[in-house]
């Protein structure tokens, strides 16, 4: 008999990685919260928000691309 190889997307390890990046910077920011850098628009905490929107398209891509069985 002959068995059937499914091939993962690419798009599925890339959503991987994003999701493990949005962790780590958003984990990052939070942590430096309390004590934000001395740069200009800081106060508006640009990590949080990346890490947010890198946890969401990663969230989206893992989901969309998720291996099925046909």
């Amino acid at each position: 008999m002959r068995e059937r190889h499914h091939m993962l997307p690419v798009w599925f390890f890339i959503g991987i990685l994003l999701f493990i990046y949005g962790i780590i910077i958003f984990i990052t920011a939070v942590r430096e919260w309390s004590h934000p850098p001395a740069v200009v628009l800081s106060q508006y905490h640009p990590g949080v928000w990346g890490g947010i929107v890198l946890l969401a398209i990663g969230s989206f891509y893992v989901l969309h691309f998720w291996p099925r069985r046909k």
